[in-house]
């Protein structure tokens, strides 16, 4: 079944720029314990959301996307609290520092989280979450600007390797790796199909893969963080594909490094940034680079331990008046 990938993003062009950039534990949500009387009457459900720019616009859109809220369309990818024009449901929505909201769940009604804390609390967006944030919901063209891409420099952005090797990317197998491999936390950005192999069979395989660059191109690729593994996934159908390409991971350990290690000729490509971290980069310090291809993202995430959907939320709120 097609798994179309999962993004609505917020604006600041610093924070989450990279999708491979812990938290405190929490329980996973019993929606067996699910009430169904709602709130005292003029008392509002608390939402949390997180408190910093990027993520706080991300949340106010995907509350916006469950039909909890509506938003001016003219803050775009980047809302505030002031833009919210209604509130469609008796709900209070509460910035909250980011990295606190698992271990808080029980203060709140729902909460937001990213899937960085949400997952090492146990917490997984496919089985757990009320609603996950959704590309095509967001903008319906696919341009999401929080995507992360891999990048080439400008004149190079039509060499036939480097269109190999994002080929390569957005196959089904890299697709079913990645989201398998991170347990959600981070997901294709891009169309994927299973393959036949079990999530848990083809993390092995890719985990002990070992590829060699001997006879082969070597392209050099900048990375942040330590989420890069599927990359190798990339390696096993580059050889498999007898594609003749290896791929040589360049760690770095500041953002604004690998766009000027790349913009200088000092590496082949880079993938640590979204589009819009991209831009800004490109309007600020004149780089000649390019995004060529998706890769990854790290999506948002709706939880409650005590309603077991959105529809169970909006009856407990009850309408706004």
């Amino acid at each position: 079944m097609k798994k179309k990938l999962i993004s609505i993003i917020s604006v600041l062009l610093i924070a989450a720029i990279i999708a491979g950039c812990g938290g405190s534990p929490a329980q996973v949500p019993d929606a067996s314990k699910a009430p169904d009387a709602p709130a005292p009457a003029g008392e509002p459900l608390k939402i949390g959301i997180p408190d910093d720019a990027t993520n706080g616009g991300r949340a106010i859109k995907l509350l916006e996307t469950a039909g909890l809220i509506e938003v001016d369309p003219a803050a775009g990818w980047t809302p505030e609290l002031k833009d919210v024009t209604k509130y469609l449901y008796n709900i209070e929505i509460v910035p909250t520092q980011a990295n606190t909201l698992p271990a808080t769940l029980d203060d709140f009604a729902c909460a937001i989280i990213n899937g960085t804390y949400a997952v090492p609390a146990g917490l997984i967006p496919s089985v757990d979450g009320l609603i996950v944030e959704s590309q095509e919901e967001a903008s319906g063209s696919g341009e999401n600007p929080f995507v992360n891409i891999v990048v080439a420099r400008s004149d190079d952005a039509d060499n036939e390797v480097y269109k190999t090797i994002i080929d390569a990317l957005h196959t089904d197998l890299v697709g079913q790796y990645t989201l398998a491999k991170f347990n959600e936390t981070f997901i294709p950005a891009f169309e994927y199909s299973n393959t036949d192999k079990s999530d848990a069979e083809l993390v092995e395989e890719i985990d002990a893969y070992k590829s060699s660059k001997d006879g082969k191109t070597v392209v050099t690729l900048g990375v942040c963080g330590a989420s890069n593994d599927y990359w190798y996934a990339v390696q096993k159908v580059l050889d498999d594909q007898g594609a003749n390409i290896y791929i040589e991971l360049v760690e770095f350990d500041a953002y604004n490094l690998p766009n000027e290690a790349l913009n200088s000729g000092d590496i082949d490509l880079n993938s640590f940034q979204h589009k819009a971290y991209l831009a800004n980069e490109v309007g600020t310090q004149g780089y000649e680079i390019e995004a060529i291809g998706d890769s990854i993202m790290a999506p948002l995430t709706l939880y409650s331990k005590q309603y077991d959907s959105v529809d169970a939320l909006k009856a407990a709120a009850g309408e706004a008046a």
